[in-house]
């Protein structure tokens, strides 16, 4: 009764009312086929409160939460620690929403800390606009592209292989249902290919990622003007946010448009989600960047306040002229960003990301010394690439058995590519503790 309160007399009543025999009739059109006969095999029958919440614990139970044993994990969601107070914030009554208010202006507070999200973006990027955030940054991606097939009116997007696959899966979905092509590289696991030599007179766009997949770092000045020189644009992606804290920002290098993941700062890895889209362009683009940008202004008195400037979603417009369809903003997430980026400041956001980049630094000196064991890295932030004497998916499994997440097989990633069964991805953050090292070095060794 509590979850299901209606009497077979109340569902009589009401089919009689609207002229069926039974529910299954409201059902009719549905082809017999793609209904089930019964009940899904397997699935327990009804079960009361406290035997549900024993039942998904015992399931909880079986999961390895990342903080609890040595976690080199890394392929685009990253371990970092997040303050206590950012989620004591983020949990106020006032903010507990993931959208961006329908009536904007009376919603002060939240249209403060957007511009303020915005704000930050746009310095931790070096780009001029910033909107109020995407779903995640495999979709900020994908509607990066879209965007720059706009701005120049061509429609071939030239995607780097060493791109994040679940980016690339994204855009390519993307292409697929609005009708634009991917010219999408091979990985390139040392780091090395050529994607200027790609561009041609139909390339709307070139998607590069740095750090990329591997963990290399790239220098994207001359691919920059080798895109302008052809009427391109270059977009650049970033899938830990940490990181520009220390590496020259997308925008100083040339980037058009940067697209990022912001889940390293505020928000936890929370078993996959949700996580948070940063999107930032330049200004000349504004008009045809997707989503929410939240502006500056006065009111009538004078008083500095904020307004919704552009709302170009098919919600707020007609759809034939929207830039995007994306409707949710993850507007907590950008909370919980905005919060812990606020904690750290200038100088402690740039203390994090050395910090990073020095244990990474540590753990590649201690891995490196390993019988059979070779980084393919020249240069890195706190992720790289091991090449491993056997299959890295193999030694993962026996790394968990032993209570230690030793990082990410390439070919997991990548499970169509060659060359990728022995390429081990690891990461290490703030929360990597030399014991943490000290495990895994010794684990590899054993197994290896």
């Amino acid at each position: 009764m509590r979850y299901l309160p209606l009497t077979a007399a109340d569902r009589r009543a009401m089919l009689d009312e609207i002229g069926v025999a039974s529910v299954d009739d409201l059902y009719r059109d549905v082809p017999a086929a793609a209904r089930l006969p019964g009940p899904i095999p397997g699935l327990p029958g009804h079960l009361g409160e406290l035997e549900v919440e024993r039942a998904l614990a015992a399931m909880a139970a079986k999961n390895v939460p990342a903080g609890s044993v040595p976690c080199f994990l890394g392929g685009g969601a990253y371990r970092h620690h997040v303050p206590a107070t950012v989620d004591h914030l983020v949990q106020r009554g006032e903010f507990l929403t993931s959208y961006t208010p329908y009536q904007p202006e009376i919603s002060q507070g939240t249209l403060q800390y957007l511009f303020e999200f915005q704000t930050q973006v746009g310095l931790l990027t070096g780009m001029e606009v910033a909107n109020a955030s995407m779903y995640d940054g495999a979709t900020a991606c994908a509607e990066a592209v879209a965007m720059a097939n706009r701005v120049t009116k061509r429609h071939k997007a030239v995607l780097s292989g060493n791109l994040h696959p679940h980016y690339r899966d994204t855009t390519a979905t993307l292409a697929r249902f609005t009708g634009f092509e991917i010219a999408a590289g091979e990985p390139a696991p040392n780091g090395r290919e050529s994607l200027a030599d790609r561009i041609d007179a139909a390339t709307s766009c070139v998607v590069v990622q740095s750090p990329d997949v591997f963990g290399h770092v790239h220098d994207l000045t001359a691919l920059a003007a080798a895109c302008q020189a052809k009427g391109a644009l270059l977009i650049a992606v970033v899938t830990e946010a940490v990181s520009l804290g220390l590496l020259t920002p997308p925008g100083h290098m040339g980037a058009d448009i940067v697209a990022a993941e912001g889940q390293s700062l505020g928000n936890a890895l929370n078993f996959g989600g949700p996580y948070l889209g940063l999107f930032a362009a330049k200004e000349k683009y504004i008009r045809q960047m997707p989503g929410r940008l939240v502006g500056q202004t006065t009111d009538a008195d004078g008083r500095r306040g904020w307004v919704l400037t552009l709302s170009t979603r098919e919600q707020h417009i007609r759809r034939e002229k929207a830039t995007s369809n994306i409707c949710t903003n993850s507007g907590l997430c950008a909370l919980a960003f905005t919060i812990h980026l606020t904690l750290l400041g200038e100088a402690g956001f740039t203390g994090l990301a050395r910090l990073n980049h020095a244990k990474a630094v540590q753990l590649a000196e201690k891995l490196g010394d390993l019988a059979g064991v070779k980084i393919l890295n020249d240069s890195f932030f706190n992720e790289f690439t091991l090449r491993l004497p056997r299959r890295a998916g193999k030694v993962v499994n026996k790394l968990a058995k032993r209570g230690i997440l030793g990082g990410v097989p390439a070919a997991r990633l990548f499970p169509d590519a060659d060359g990728m069964s022995d390429l081990l991805l690891v990461a290490a953050t703030e929360c990597t503790t030399e014991a943490d090292m000290d495990a895994l070095a010794r684990g590899l060794a054993e197994l290896l």
